[in-house]
């Protein structure tokens, strides 16, 4: 992985040190049941004695679960909510002789190509979103430590997004962008 995405680091560290203690746990837990971990009895109680803890230590234990849950909440609409949704567009003009229909993943291919052609790009990625009566295009430009991000934009403005407009016959294409860098520093490359 050459980009610094760092919370996508951090996500899948904290999935998978969260595995392992899962497993971990799990693996001590039937170890133990069938006698191979003497560590603990499989019949000594979870916790000595019968008392109930102090009613502070409930509460707590019930903020502790409930913050847990809400930041589990959280994280999971974070993941649901990464990439927009996409669909088929139909162009018709005349619904007697027939329609077209194209996927917005196809749409982009060729607008996906072009930019990660241009100079200091090393990669680049877009979604077409939205009904053709109200597009959305989000592209992912990862770019080269030595990259010119305002030349880059320019060509964008002037030369990649027209045609994309053009292709699709559209007046208006709203377009979220978002510039990566990458670890490596590009040789210049001309177009």
């Amino acid at each position: 992985m050459t980009d610094l995405n760092r919370p996508a680091r951090l996500n899948r560290g904290l999935l998978v040190v969260l595995g392992v203690v899962l497993l971990a746990a799990g693996a001590f837990v039937v170890l133990t049941h069938f006698r191979k971990l003497t560590l603990l009895r499989p019949d000594s109680p979870l916790v000595p004695g019968t008392d109930l803890p102090p009613t502070w230590v409930l509460y707590v234990v019930a903020a502790a679960a409930v913050v847990i849950g809400l930041l589990t909440l959280r994280w999971l609409a974070a993941q649901l909510t990464h990439k927009p949704r996409t669909q088929d567009w139909r162009f018709e003009r005349n619904p007697d002789e027939g329609t077209t229909k194209l996927a917005a993943n196809t749409a982009v291919e060729p607008f996906v190509a072009e930019l990660a052609a241009c100079p200091g790009v090393h990669d680049a990625h877009a979604t077409l979103a939205g009904p053709r009566s109200a597009p959305r295009l989000a592209a992912v430009l990862s770019v080269d430590q030595d990259g010119d991000l305002p030349s880059i934009r320019r060509e964008l403005e002037s030369t990649v997004l027209p045609r994309l407009r053009e292709s699709l016959d559209l007046d208006d294409l709203p377009v979220t962008l978002e510039f990566r860098f990458s670890t490596k520093t590009g040789t210049a490359r001309i177009v």
